[in-house]
């Protein structure tokens, strides 16, 4: 089922945001010098300040998105392979980040990153697969329909 422009704008924005924090985040991390003061450990802070601030908001949409898309989309059929892998990926992400969170175990606190990294920076390609393979099937729909009436 296809987004209002405004909703589909604002997850693309915040998607980008949580990407590119992500991003940075992993980039300061390995950048970090421990033996003298240096400018990364502030912008790691800073980075998963605006991430999990982003991820906060992305619950939001995430509920909002369930009744009007994925629902929806669910029941009539369509698009549910990529849609289903989204929506996998989407909860261990959300699992993952609630476990880096509160996990006290330095062992599993290192799982659970490697997978919230993992999956957070390949999201960007599933949800570019999953707009596309919507997008095509759509099209699709459209020109037999053009051709049959």
């Amino acid at each position: 089922m296809r987004l209002s422009p405004s909703f589909r704008v604002a997850i693309y924005i915040l998607s980008l945001l949580l990407f590119v924090s992500g991003a940075v985040w992993l980039l300061a991390d390995a950048m970090k010098n421990p033996f003298g003061e240096d400018i990364w450990p502030q912008i790691a802070s800073n980075m998963l300040m605006i991430h999990g601030g982003a991820a906060m908001i992305a619950l939001l949409f995430l509920g909002a998105l369930f009744p009007v898309h994925i629902r929806r989309s669910w029941i009539a059929g369509r698009n549910r392979v990529t849609g289903g892998i989204m929506a996998g990926v989407l909860i261990i992400l959300i699992l993952t980040s609630f476990g880096l969170y509160y996990s006290g175990s330095e062992v599993f606190r290192h799982w659970l990153s490697n997978t919230h990294l993992v999956l957070g920076l390949a999201l960007p390609v599933l949800l570019i697969v999953h707009i596309s393979t919507g997008r095509s099937r759509r099209s699709a729909a459209a020109r037999v329909l053009a051709e049959a009436g």
